[in-house]
Order: C-alpha cells, then sequence, then structure tokens
C-alpha cells in the first residue's frame, strides 16, 4: 500500500501537532475529541486512493475499471454466449411442444435450456433447438445430460439430448482482458501485419490464442491458428473467426483460418493412497489439475514434463506416493510439434 501508514493515529498525531501550542490537546479535551472523528474519516480516504491507484493502472486494475482502460484502445470485454444444441422428446403422437418450453439436467445444480422453435411429435418423437437460459460454458453439456422438463405439458414422457452442446462461453475475465489490451499497446498493427491478424481473431468470443503464419504458402496468403478458450476450437468457431478476418482483413490476401490439433495424453500410475482415501475421488481431483497444467502450455510450452504430473500427484494431500508413472507408456517427457496441443486422453491409475 502506499498509504499504509497513514492510519487514523498518525493523522490524528499530525492534526494535534498543528494545533496551537496554547492549547489543551490532551486526551478528553475539546481539541483531542474534535479533531479524533476527521482523522478516522481521512484514513478513510487514504484507504480510497490507495484502490483508485490499482483500479488506474492496467496491470492491477479490475472489473469496470479494467473495461474503460482497454476501452481507451478499442478494446472491449468479449461477452459470455449461451450453449446451444437439440433435445429430442418422446411422447404421445400429435403432442404440441411449443417455442419456449422449458427442460434441464437433474441434480442439485440443474442447468436450465429453453426450446427456439415450435414443435410436434411426429412418430412418437421430436427433436427441437434449444439454447442455455444462461450464459456461459456451464451450458456445455454432455450427450444425455438433459433429462427433465419444467412446467406441464400433458403427452411427454421423456426428453434428452443425443449430442453434446456446444457454443457457451463465458464473460472474458480479467485476466483476458488485461493481456489483449497489452498486446494491442505492446504490438503495435498496422494495416494487415501480423499483429493485425492476431487481433482480429482474438476480438472473436470464444477465441482464447491464436497463431499467424505470414507468407505460409507463397506472397499474400496467412495461415491463422486458432486456440478456443476451452481448447480444441469447435468447427463454428473456425468458421466465425474466419468470417470475421474476412470482413476486416485488407483486399488481396489469401486467409486459410485452421484450428489447434489435439494430442492426445494418457497418464498411468500406481498411487499409495491415504487411509480411507477413496480412488475415484483423487483421481478426480488430479484429472482437475493435469487439465489445467495442459490449459496453460497450449501455445505457450511444446513440453508435457512428466516432473509436472509429478508434483501434481505428490502435492494431493490423499496420495502418499506414487510408482510406474508413464505418459503415453513412457517414462519421459512428450514434446508437442506443430500447432497441436496437449490433451488429456486417457487416465489409468490403480491403488497399491
Amino acid at each position: 500500500m502506499a498509504y499504509e501508514d497513514q492510519t487514523k493515529a498518525a493523522i490524528h498525531q499530525r492534526m494535534l501537532d498543528a494545533t496551537p501550542a496554547d492549547i489543551d490537546k490532551r486526551p478528553g479535551s475539546v481539541a483531542y475529541d474534535l479533531t479524533g472523528p476527521t482523522a478516522i474519516e481521512a484514513e478513510t480516504l487514504y484507504v480510497e486512493l490507495d484502490t483508485f491507484a490499482d483500479k488506474a493502472f492496467a496491470d492491477t486494475a479490475y472489473g469496470e475499471w479494467l473495461d474503460r482502460i482497454a476501452a481507451s484502445v478499442n478494446i472491449a470485454r468479449r461477452p459470455a454466449v449461451k450453449a446451444s444444441g437439440y433435445v429430442t422428446f418422446t411422447g404421445n403422437e400429435g403432442t404440441s411442444i411449443p417455442k419456449g418450453t422449458e427442460v434441464s439436467t437433474d441434480g442439485d445444480s440443474p442447468i436450465y435450456f429453453v426450446t427456439t422453435a415450435d414443435a410436434t411429435i411426429t412418430g412418437g418423437t421430436a427433436t427441437v433447438p434449444v439454447e442455455a437460459k444462461e450464459a456461459g460454458a456451464a451450458g456445455n453439456v454432455g450427450p444425455g445430460a438433459i433429462r427433465l422438463t419444467t412446467g406441464n405439458i400433458t403427452g411427454i414422457t421423456s426428453v434428452t439430448n443425443a449430442t453434446e452442446f456446444e457454443g457457451g462461453v463465458d464473460r472474458e475475465s480479467d485476466d483476458s482482458l488485461r493481456k489483449r489490451y497489452f498486446e494491442r499497446v505492446r504490438r503495435p498493427i498496422t494495416s494487415g501485419n501480423v499483429y493485425h491478424y492476431r487481433q482480429w481473431a482474438l476480438e472473436v468470443v470464444g477465441v482464447r490464442d491464436v497463431r499467424v503464419y505470414p507468407v505460409w504458402n507463397g506472397p499474400l496468403t496467412v495461415k491463422v491458428v486458432v486456440l478456443a478458450d476451452d481448447g480444441v476450437p469447435s468447427q463454428a468457431l473456425i468458421d466465425a473467426t474466419r468470417a470475421y478476418i474476412e470482413s476486416e482483413r485488407p483486399v488481396g490476401a489469401d486467409v486459410t483460418v485452421v484450428g489447434a490439433i489435439d494430442f492426445g495424453i494418457s497418464v498411468a500410475a500406481t498411487l499409495y493412497l491415504a487411509e480411507g482415501a477413496d480412488l475415484g475421488a483423487v483421481q478426480t481431483e488430479i484429472v482437475a489439475e493435469i487439465n489445467e497444467y495442459f490449459r496453460e502450455l497450449a501455445f505457450g510450452d511444446p513440453i508435457v514434463r512428466i516432473s509436472a504430473i509429478q508434483r501434481i500427484l505428490l502435492d494431493n494431500p490423499s496420495v502418499i506416493d506414487y510408482a510406474n508413472l508413464t505418459l503415453n507408456g513412457g517414462t519421459g517427457n512428450i514434446e508437442i510439434t506443430g500447432d497441436a496441443i496437449p490433451v488429456l486422453r486417457a487416465v489409468n491409475f490403480v491403488a497399491a
């Protein structure tokens, strides 16, 4: 804190020191009691002033303050996007399913979706497009996750989604927005240079990082490789990125937009667990840590280090020790080449 020494006591003492010497300043005196509350308010102002310093600079700003700083270079925070997909209703022939019908996942924290078109059950089923009620990545549910209907629709016996939902993206985080801000100010863009293509791609909702290859296939050719917030991008995100770049790029360039490629990693180990630890729960925790480690590596570090996996195992409070750790069957590091990113393909943990 720049003003951490500006406490109520210090401020009060300065005020008393500035009071004429012939005035009683002892505790309980009029001068003492009148300046005390003012010192408290002054301390509060210094605290607010200190937080304002954090809000004023991009490296420490947050929330709306970071939005204001980013806006100064024409960058806006990317909004959250709703996930979408299809559900299939099963029920009585001719049952009408109006637009806006609500369905959800089950469990303690259900995720709600609404149909975006009218439908009628024909041949025992009706497949209807739906979208999440709330924007965000939580709506990207897997196949079979949607099982319930809400409200009273007579004639419906079941509902499910045969395929996973996609397209849901969380509102851009402060860290992501800050990174884009610094990219703009540190990597000046000109019409159609590498940084410009990078900027265009990063402006697309759902794009976390990008690689740009100028003159990759001869003069006036550009290749853009996209990395999604959750790893390998969907075809819809690739298409959206291509369309946006096409709307912005200079005339004459031949632009190719592709997605990062997944490089599957399988992890196996024998775990020595603490007494009472559940292997399934421990594996879930470790998988989450490995996925986060892989996320940090994508487009940054091309080497998956076995030592990093070792640390993840030993940092888990339920793991006493491990043995026979392998990555893709080997005991060494794995180098990721080209535009591939590490993706956890399989985990095989056994308890000793």
